[in-house]
């Protein structure tokens, strides 16, 4: 079975069949909900924001110039919606300054990380993220939940190669700090147990 690509069904819609972009919407639904999510913390609002960026996307599809890959495309535009959906209803997030981690507690994190069942490690990771400025969690959630190259990331957050690099560092040892503060005390107690 030949299956068609992201641009058989571009060109599909841009020939008048609307249709076509119900199977887009469809293979980019939880990608786009994931990100939406990452960024605005609440599944209801995450919602909103991902049916606005499907809405924006196909009012804006004749913009597409297939100059990059159309995943890449429409993470800009959840970028930029989840954006302005923060700053419409002007929710702070708390985020944790860090001057110093060192890179050889990371070990001992993921050890303790270990200890936690697959679904409490994952919604210990999901609050932790919340906890990060909205830059930070896109990042880490393009870099290690969507296994986004850092020239694609660097695409859609609109900033150098270079610096995604720093702030994806920066922001793993941010995560890495309020994690540890959540499992090391999971880690002593059930060391002490042994």
């Amino acid at each position: 079975m030949n299956q068609k690509t992201d641009h058989d069904y571009i060109l599909e819609i841009r020939s008048g069949n609307v249709n076509a972009y119900a199977m887009l919407v469809n293979n980019y639904k939880d990608m786009i909900f994931t990100l939406a999510l990452r960024m605005v913390g609440n599944r209801e609002d995450a919602e909103e924001v991902a049916q606005d960026t499907f809405v924006k996307a196909y009012k804006a599809l004749d913009s597409f110039k297939g100059t990059s890959k159309f995943s890449t495309w429409l993470y800009r535009i959840v970028y930029n919606t989840s954006l302005d959906y923060i700053k419409k209803s002007k929710r702070v997030i708390y985020s944790e300054h860090i001057d110093t981690i060192h890179e050889s507690d990371i070990g001992t994190m993921q050890d303790a990380l270990s200890y936690l069942e697959a679904k409490e490690k994952k919604e210990t990771i999901e609050k932790a993220l919340l906890q990060l400025p909205e830059e930070e969690r896109v990042l880490l959630t393009l870099f290690y939940f969507e296994d986004l190259s850092l020239k694609e990331i660097s695409k859609i957050v609109k900033i150098s190669y270079d610096n995604v690099k720093i702030k994806l560092h920066r922001s793993r040892k941010k995560l890495y700090h309020i994690l540890k503060n959540v499992v090391e005390p999971i880690y002593l107690n059930h060391g002490s147990r042994k």
